[in-house]
């Protein structure tokens, strides 16, 4: 490495199903470091972009790859949950490095971090599901519900967290149904539904989400949705056909609200239509999550001078300190080094075009990742799994 050269490497899915989402947090990445500027302190900063795709081991692979092969320093990403347990854990290894999380939303990252040099400036998927189930039991009236998501550690903590709130407020989650990720048939899932819902909370990303809804309705389904915070992302929603007819007026939460009226939000889409024409028509939660994550980085590179002396030590401590704006509001760690932001509870609605974003319907401010339960308390519960919570019939 160059002591006039800061090199930062980016994991991001550019491949399998969440391809289209790394897309995006790649272009977030392009808009962090325009906002910057190439330099901090006189050091130039490189960045520097790898593709994963989705798998744990192809993760810490590319994480390897870009630390011993490129002279990576710092390392941001990567976006999906089991991605990002393996580069957490991973991380425990390269104390000289420092990690900060892309948009992996497992639970365990952050509720059982001891990695000093691991980091994440986004929510995870506990956080995601805050606020959500008060707002469809007292607005929508949906008492009895059943989930589906992809059974790994990023749907386990978003159906867990939406399970504890839903019961906690008198709601019935009669059945969770798990699917392996890259499902293409959903068949077999959609016959063993009962009859007796309200409403089905779903989970799933990518072609995932597109393959059930069209082959639930194909099927007579006619239960309305609740989305997970993929399920009405941009991403999913920049596609043409019978899905994007299918989840108009579908409750979801998540980081991000497309019409969110604060002005960081309008000036941050503004910046990346300018910036990506053909991209979205505005910037989805990944775009969003690696700008944050990069410009928390940055920011931090700024405070020490650009120096990652000492083992990245005042660099790391910079980082635990920061308390900054991203577009979507005031970001800091708690004392597990987790973002603790805000929430947004929307429903997909259509603009004059035709074209559908997520309408903001309500700001939960300040969601840390114990849902504002004692965090002794929350840890009596256990970590969210396809069984735990269980389910209230």
């Amino acid at each position: 490495m160059s002591g006039n050269e800061i090199k930062i490497g980016v994991l991001a899915t550019l491949m399998g199903p969440y391809a289209g989402m790394g897309e995006d947090a790649m272009r977030g990445v392009d808009l962090a470091l325009s906002e910057f500027g190439s330099t901090i302190a006189g050091k130039r900063i490189t960045v520097l972009k790898e593709g994963t795709n989705a798998t744990p081991d192809y993760a810490q692979t590319m994480a390897e790859v870009l630390i011993r092969r490129q002279g990576a320093e710092i390392i941001l990403g990567p976006l999906s949950g089991n991605e990002g347990l393996a580069v957490w854990e991973y991380s425990a290894s390269q104390p000289n490095i420092t990690f900060v999380n892309g948009n992996a939303a497992a639970q365990q990252i952050g509720l059982n971090n001891t990695s000093p040099n691991f980091f994440s400036f986004v929510t995870n998927g506990v956080q995601y599901s805050g606020g959500l189930a008060e707002y469809i039991i007292e607005n929508k009236g949906y008492r009895n519900i059943i989930t589906l998501g992809e059974d790994y550690s990023y749907p386990h903590a978003q159906i867990g967290a939406f399970t504890l709130e839903f019961c906690r407020g008198g709601g019935h989650v009669l059945r969770k149904f798990w699917v392996p990720l890259g499902t293409s048939d959903f068949s077999d899932v959609i016959l063993a539904f009962p009859a007796n819902i309200d409403a089905i909370y779903v989970v799933l990303a990518g072609t995932d989400a597109l393959n059930f809804v069209e082959q639930y309705h194909q099927r007579g389904g006619k239960k309305p949705l609740v989305g997970g915070s993929v399920m009405n992302d941009l991403v999913a929603m920049n596609v043409s056909g019978a899905f994007t007819e299918r989840i108009v007026g579908m409750v979801a939460s998540g980081p991000i609200a497309d019409n969110n009226p604060s002005p960081a939000w309008q000036n941050f889409v503004q910046r990346y239509r300018q910036m990506f024409p053909r991209g979205l028509t505005s910037p989805s939660l990944f775009a969003n999550a690696y700008y944050t994550g990069l410009k928390a980085i940055l920011l931090a590179l700024q405070l020490v001078n650009g120096d990652l002396s000492d083992g990245q030590q005042r660099f790391q401590a910079a980082l635990r300190q920061l308390e900054f704006e991203s577009p979507t509001g005031t970001v800091r760690l708690d004392q597990r080094q987790q973002a603790i932001a805000n929430i947004f509870i929307t429903e997909v609605d259509r603009l004059a075009d035709g074209s559908l974003y997520s309408r903001l319907v309500q700001t939960k401010r300040g969601v840390n990742q114990t849902l504002g339960i004692d965090e002794g308390e929350f840890r009596k519960i256990g970590l969210f799994t396809r069984d735990n919570p269980a389910d209230c019939p």
